[in-house]
């Protein structure tokens, strides 16, 4: 690569200048680069300087040191805003996530994101809004909320409502985690490249940011057969309602192994995050701007952060590990009608979500 023309550090996030590119590299190793309000800040301030400069012609976001590529958002943190500031602090950080992720996803410069890890949650919404999203044998993708009483936000109404074959709802309930060639496969992956390609198309990008989708093909290799390709017609079947009962009714007449262990993990989600997302993945997909969606996501955060599932299930999860959640409500039935409308109404006037 070429001699850094600049360089600043937060202690979470470098963002450089190479040339002609913007550089945006997660640095938070330890917990698998999950971003923190500061790095969002520090990520937005970056793209909106090189948005100005007409010497930048393009963005990287990658990861620095250690595994990757995004874990997530600071769930902890989360938690702790649910359970001792009622949720005012999470909704601040919802809201500057989701300006980001706006912000990435009508940026005027092409942005190319490097999946090369985990790209779960947060790591979802700084990946999918680039117009060039590279997957590896690394990557894992996953939108793991419905384990955890969150819902599959930070765009990804808009991402998975846009997927063919109910792909979309199939991820959103079950959390299954895809690898590179699944990634490609589905369309959340431009591209495929081994690993140790990376340095490679990353330095010839930062020569030539005109000439990022040829790079990218020139070095792309075929992936490994994609496994969730081989499941892809029981997922459109079993998945093609909006009724969370009916998908759950659905498994249960497949006599097959793969429907028995779906229906088992469908059993372990929050029946509120899984009533949600469907209803939120349809309401996405009748949107035309993505401010809309990212409205609607964040009305949906501010409520279901102070939902008893939320804490329950980062309890069961994340702090004491015992896969043991109790929900509430504990079944589908229990998710009302009413409930949903509570967490989808719009805000009070003055509290509604804004773009930068």
């Amino acid at each position: 690569m070429t001699e850094e023309a600049n360089t600043e550090r937060t202690e979470d996030v470098l963002t450089h200048t190479h040339d002609r590119v913007g550089h945006l590299s997660l640095n938070r190793p330890k917990a698998l680069h999950a971003l923190t309000l500061d790095m969002c800040h520090a990520m937005s301030a970056a793209l909106s300087e090189w948005a100005a400069q007409d010497a930048v012609e393009a963005v990287i976001v990658d990861h620095a040191e250690g595994r990757g590529f995004c874990a997530g958002g600071d769930i902890a943190f989360l938690r702790n805003s649910a359970l001792h500031d009622g949720g005012e602090s999470g909704r601040k950080f919802f809201h500057d996530e989701y300006q980001l992720n706006h912000q990435l996803f009508t940026y005027d410069k092409p942005v190319v994101a490097f999946m090369d890890g985990i790209t779960m949650g947060g790591g979802v919404g700084i990946s999918q809004p680039a117009k060039y999203r590279v997957a590896t044998e690394h990557t894992r993708f996953a939108m793991p909320e419905s384990g955890i009483g969150l819902f599959p936000d930070v765009g990804g109404g808009w991402y998975l409502s846009r997927l063919g074959g109910r792909m979309g709802q199939f991820l959103a309930l079950t959390g299954a985690k895809l690898d590179g060639a699944d990634c490609l496969w589905v369309g959340i992956a431009t591209h495929y490249l081994p690993s140790e390609k990376l340095a490679e198309a990353k330095a010839r990008i930062i020569e030539h940011p005109d000439r990022i989708g040829g790079i990218l093909s020139d070095l792309s290799e075929t992936p490994p057969k994609a496994k969730i390709e081989e499941q892809a017609e029981r997922v459109a079947w079993h998945f093609k309602s909006d009724s969370l009962e009916e998908i759950m009714a659905s498994l249960e007449t497949d006599d097959s192994e793969w429907a028995a262990k779906e229906l088992a993990t469908l059993r372990t989600k929050s029946p509120q995050t899984c009533k949600v997302a469907l209803r939120q993945l349809a309401e996405a997909a009748e949107f035309e701007d993505f401010a809309d969606n990212m409205r609607n996501e964040y009305r949906i955060a501010s409520r279901v952060i102070t939902r008893p599932d939320f804490a329950e299930g980062v309890r069961a999860v994340i702090v004491d590990k015992s896969n043991d959640p109790k929900w509430d409500p504990a079944t589908p039935e229990g998710v009302t009608d009413e409930l949903l409308d509570s967490i989808f109404a719009p805000l009070p006037e003055g509290e509604e979500w804004q773009p930068l």
